[in-house]
Protein backbone atom coordinates (compact mmCIF):
# COMPACT_ATOMS: atom_id res chain seq x y z
CA UNK A 1 0.00 0.00 0.00
CA UNK A 2 0.80 3.55 -1.07
CA UNK A 3 0.98 6.26 1.43
CA UNK A 4 0.54 10.34 -0.06
CA UNK A 5 1.27 13.48 1.91
CA UNK A 6 0.79 16.53 0.64
CA UNK A 7 2.39 19.64 1.50
CA UNK A 8 3.14 23.60 0.09
CA UNK A 9 -0.78 24.90 0.77
CA UNK A 10 -0.87 28.40 2.53
CA UNK A 11 -2.15 31.75 2.08
CA UNK A 12 -1.40 33.70 -1.25
CA UNK A 13 -2.79 37.00 -2.76
CA UNK A 14 -4.60 36.28 -6.04
CA UNK A 15 -2.68 36.46 -8.61
CA UNK A 16 0.01 34.61 -6.85
CA UNK A 17 1.48 31.58 -7.04
CA UNK A 18 2.14 28.11 -5.17
CA UNK A 19 3.44 24.77 -5.90
CA UNK A 20 1.95 21.48 -3.57
CA UNK A 21 3.85 18.67 -3.19
CA UNK A 22 3.03 15.17 -3.02
CA UNK A 23 5.31 12.42 -1.36
CA UNK A 24 4.79 9.08 -2.40
CA UNK A 25 6.08 5.98 -0.20
CA UNK A 26 6.45 2.21 -1.07
CA UNK A 27 9.08 1.04 -4.63
CA UNK A 28 6.20 1.10 -6.93
CA UNK A 29 4.81 4.86 -6.30
CA UNK A 30 6.44 5.20 -9.78
CA UNK A 31 3.89 3.18 -11.28
CA UNK A 32 1.29 4.43 -10.62
CA UNK A 33 -1.32 7.32 -12.30
CA UNK A 34 -2.33 9.99 -9.60
CA UNK A 35 -4.18 12.83 -9.51
CA UNK A 36 -4.84 16.15 -7.04
CA UNK A 37 -8.30 16.63 -6.10
CA UNK A 38 -9.75 19.71 -4.08
CA UNK A 39 -12.45 20.44 -1.72
CA UNK A 40 -13.87 24.05 -1.22
CA UNK A 41 -15.70 24.83 1.95
CA UNK A 42 -19.60 23.58 1.54
CA UNK A 43 -18.61 22.16 -2.01
CA UNK A 44 -18.29 18.06 -3.30
CA UNK A 45 -14.85 16.97 -4.17
CA UNK A 46 -13.69 17.83 -7.64
CA UNK A 47 -10.94 17.16 -9.65
CA UNK A 48 -8.13 18.97 -10.98
CA UNK A 49 -5.73 17.50 -12.73
CA UNK A 50 -4.32 14.08 -13.81
CA UNK A 51 -1.11 12.70 -14.88
CA UNK A 52 -0.38 8.90 -16.01
CA UNK A 53 2.88 7.63 -14.20
CA UNK A 54 4.88 7.90 -17.67
CA UNK A 55 4.35 11.27 -17.94
CA UNK A 56 2.84 10.79 -21.15
CA UNK A 57 -0.86 12.22 -20.99
CA UNK A 58 -2.22 15.08 -18.61
CA UNK A 59 -5.46 16.11 -17.92
CA UNK A 60 -6.88 19.36 -16.33
CA UNK A 61 -10.28 20.69 -15.03
CA UNK A 62 -11.50 23.09 -17.31
CA UNK A 63 -11.22 26.32 -14.75
CA UNK A 64 -7.42 25.11 -14.49
CA UNK A 65 -6.18 24.78 -17.70
CA UNK A 66 -3.38 26.98 -18.52
CA UNK A 67 -2.75 28.24 -14.96
CA UNK A 68 -2.45 25.10 -13.07
CA UNK A 69 0.55 22.32 -14.44
CA UNK A 70 0.66 18.78 -13.00
CA UNK A 71 4.07 17.11 -13.04
CA UNK A 72 5.87 14.13 -10.96
CA UNK A 73 9.62 13.43 -10.60
CA UNK A 74 9.64 9.55 -10.72
CA UNK A 75 12.93 9.12 -8.92
CA UNK A 76 12.03 11.00 -5.87
CA UNK A 77 8.64 9.38 -5.73
CA UNK A 78 6.80 13.05 -5.72
CA UNK A 79 3.72 14.62 -7.63
CA UNK A 80 3.45 17.97 -7.80
CA UNK A 81 0.71 21.11 -8.83
CA UNK A 82 2.09 24.05 -10.33
CA UNK A 83 -0.67 26.73 -9.51
CA UNK A 84 -0.01 30.25 -11.25
CA UNK A 85 -2.77 33.22 -11.14
CA UNK A 86 -4.68 31.85 -8.35
CA UNK A 87 -7.55 32.99 -8.20
CA UNK A 88 -10.30 33.36 -4.81
CA UNK A 89 -12.49 30.34 -6.11
CA UNK A 90 -9.39 27.99 -6.29
CA UNK A 91 -9.54 28.16 -2.28
CA UNK A 92 -9.97 24.75 -1.24
CA UNK A 93 -8.13 21.54 0.94
CA UNK A 94 -6.54 19.80 -2.07
CA UNK A 95 -5.69 16.71 -2.27
CA UNK A 96 -3.41 13.98 -4.22
CA UNK A 97 -4.86 10.52 -5.10
CA UNK A 98 -3.00 7.03 -6.76
CA UNK A 99 -4.54 4.67 -8.74
CA UNK A 100 -3.55 1.53 -7.51
CA UNK A 101 -3.07 -0.14 -11.12
CA UNK A 102 -0.04 -0.30 -11.57
CA UNK A 103 1.39 0.80 -15.46
CA UNK A 104 -2.06 1.41 -16.20
CA UNK A 105 -1.46 3.35 -20.31
CA UNK A 106 -5.49 4.34 -19.93
CA UNK A 107 -7.12 6.99 -18.45
CA UNK A 108 -10.83 6.13 -18.34
CA UNK A 109 -12.37 7.51 -15.60
CA UNK A 110 -9.55 9.75 -14.34
CA UNK A 111 -11.86 12.83 -13.21
CA UNK A 112 -13.81 10.23 -10.55
CA UNK A 113 -12.26 10.12 -6.92
CA UNK A 114 -13.65 6.56 -6.95
CA UNK A 115 -10.89 5.54 -9.55
CA UNK A 116 -8.29 6.14 -6.59
CA UNK A 117 -7.18 3.72 -4.15
CA UNK A 118 -4.90 5.91 -2.00
CA UNK A 119 -5.38 9.44 -0.71
CA UNK A 120 -3.62 12.37 1.08
CA UNK A 121 -4.89 14.39 4.43
CA UNK A 122 -5.13 16.90 2.40
CA UNK A 123 -3.09 20.64 2.24
CA UNK A 124 -4.93 23.86 2.91
CA UNK A 125 -5.19 26.68 0.15
CA UNK A 126 -6.67 29.96 1.14
CA UNK A 127 -6.29 32.43 -1.60
CA UNK A 128 -7.17 36.26 -1.32
CA UNK A 129 -8.42 38.54 -2.72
Amino acid sequence: QVQLVESGGGLVQAGGSLRLSCAASGRTSSSYNMAWFRRAPGKEREFVAFITWNRMRTYYEDSVEGRFTISRDNAKNTLYLQMDSLKPEDTAVYYCAADLTRYNSGSVGYALPSKYEAWGPGTPVTVSS
